[in-house]
C-alpha cells in the first residue's frame, strides 16, 4: 500500500485539498499521511487543526513553526523550524509521495525537506505567476523540487514544460477549488446568517486581503485606502476575513479589528470563515474585493465580480468576472461602478469558466494510480526556440 502524504498549513488550503484528502483516504491502495502545520496550529490565526479534527481526520503529524511575528526575520525563521520539524516527520512516516499544494513559505520548507529526503513531490497549482509576491518565487522553486505537476490552465501547463519539466509528467487538471462547489450543500441565506451570527444587509461584499510581500511596507496605506472606500458606500455590510501570516499581515488584521469595532452593525471579522461558511457566503455576496487567489479560481464560478486590488496576483489568468485595479479612491469607485453596472452583470452570467470543470481530485486520483515510477533522476526537458 502506497503511502500519500498531504501537508497543509492554511484554512483556505484545507478546504482545496479536501477533496482529493477524502478520496485518497478511501482508496484500497493508498494510505493518507496528513501533515498539519504553520496557521493551522497557531491560535492568532484561529488554530483551525480543531477544524480538521472535528470531520474526522486522523492527524499524522503536527509540525510547528510559526513564530509571532511578520518581520522577514521572523518569517525567515519560521521557514527554518519548518524544516527541522518535516525532517522528523516525514523520517518517521516514510511517504512514497508527498503531495503540496501552492506556494506559500511552509510549502517551500515541505518540499526542501522531502527533495533531501528522495521523496518525489506532488505539486498542485504550479506554473502560475503572483508578480507581486515572493510566492512567484516560492511556487517556481517548488516546481523545480517536484515530480508530478498538477496545473489549473492550459498556459500554467506550458510554463511548467518551460521550466524543463517533462510533458509526461505535467498534466492539467483545472483548479480543485472548483470540487468543492460542486460537491458541497451550501447553506441557506438563514442557515448562514445564523452560524455566522451576523444579518445581511440590502448590499453585501467580502473582503480579503493579505500583503504584497514584494512591497516593503505598503500594507497600511493600501488597506487604509480600501477602509476609507468602504466607508463611503450606504447600505452595505461587510464580512472581513483576516490576513495570512505573510510577512506584515498582523497591521491589517489589526486594521480590521478597528473598522467592525467602530462599524458593529455592517460588518464583521473572520479569522477563519472554514470551507462551507465561506462557499455559501460567496452565494449572497454581490461582490468579492480584495486580493486573494480565490478570487480569481473560485468566485468566477458563482458569477459575481471580483475586484481585485494590486499586483498580489498580477500575472494570473483573469475571468471576465474579475476587475483589476489599484487601491486607490478613484480607481476603486470606478471598479465598483463597473461591478454594481446590470449590463456587466449580465454579461458575466455566461463567463467562460477558465480553471475547469469541478472534477479535478478524480483527475489528480488518475494519475496517482497510474504513477509507478519514482527515479527522481530528472533531465532537464528543453523546448524548441
Amino acid at each position: 500500500m502506497r503511502k500519500i502524504a498531504i501537508i497543509t498549513g492554511t484554512r483556505a488550503e484545507f478546504g482545496l485539498l479536501s477533496p482529493l484528502i477524502d478520496k485518497i483516504q478511501s482508496d484500497k491502495e493508498m494510505q493518507l499521511q496528513l501533515i498539519v502545520t504553520a496557521m493551522h496550529l497557531s491560535p492568532e490565526f484561529g488554530y483551525t487543526v480543531d477544524e480538521i479534527e472535528k470531520k474526522g481526520y486522523k492527524i499524522d503529524k503536527k509540525v510547528e513553526c510559526l513564530l509571532s511575528s511578520d518581520s522577514a526575520v521572523g518569517i525567515t525563521k519560521s521557514i527554518g523550524l519548518a524544516m527541522i520539524g518535516f525532517a522528523d516527520a516525514l523520517n518517521e512516516l516514510s511517504p512514497d509521495l508527498v503531495i503540496i499544494l501552492g506556494d506559500r513559505t511552509e510549502m517551500l520548507a515541505a518540499a526542501t525537506t522531502a527533495m533531501v529526503a528522495n521523496i518525489p513531490i506532488a505539486h498542485i497549482h504550479g506554473g502560475e505567476t503572483t508578480e507581486g509576491a515572493y510566492d512567484e518565487s516560492i511556487r517556481h522553486a517548488i516546481t523545480k523540487m517536484s515530480f508530478l505537476h498538477f496545473a489549473s490552465t492550459e498556459v500554467y501547463k506550458k510554463r511548467i514544460i518551460q521550466l524543463g519539466e517533462h510533458p509526461d509528467r505535467v498534466f492539467n487538471v483545472g483548479g480543485i477549488g472548483l470540487d468543492s462547489i460542486n460537491n458541497l450543500e451550501l447553506l441557506n441565506k438563514e442557515e448562514f446568517e445564523k452560524s455566522i451570527d451576523f444579518q445581511l444587509g440590502k448590499n453585501n461584499i467580502l473582503i480579503t486581503f493579505h500583503p504584497v510581500t514584494l512591497e516593503n511596507q505598503s500594507a497600511r496605506g493600501q488597506f487604509q485606502a480600501i477602509l476609507d472606500f468602504l466607508n463611503s458606500l450606504h447600505d452595505t455590510h461587510f464580512i472581513f476575513t483576516h490576513a495570512n501570516s505573510d510577512k506584515n499581515g498582523r497591521v491589517i488584521n489589526q486594521m480590521i479589528e478597528e473598522f467592525v469595532n467602530k462599524n458593529k452593525k455592517r460588518s464583521i471579522a473572520f479569522k477563519s470563515l472554514g470551507q462551507l461558511r465561506y462557499l455559501s457566503a460567496l452565494k449572497y455576496m454581490d461582490l468579492i474585493l480584495g486580493n486573494s487567489s480565490s478570487g480569481i479560481c473560485e468566485v468566477p464560478s458563482f458569477n459575481i465580480p471580483t475586484i481585485n486590488i494590486g499586483d498580489r496576483q498580477k500575472g494570473r489568468i483573469l475571468s471576465e468576472s474579475v476587475i483589476q485595479t489599484e487601491p486607490n479612491s478613484s480607481d476603486l469607485s470606478q471598479a465598483f461602478a463597473k461591478a454594481t453596472d446590470p449590463s456587466y452583470l449580465e454579461k458575466i452570467k455566461n463567463q467562460k469558466q477558465l480553471y475547469g470543470s469541478g472534477n479535478t481530485a478524480e483527475k489528480i486520483m488518475s494519475v496517482l494510480r497510474l504513477q509507478t515510477d519514482n527515479d527522481l533522476k530528472k533531465a532537464f526537458h528543453d523546448i524548441q526556440f
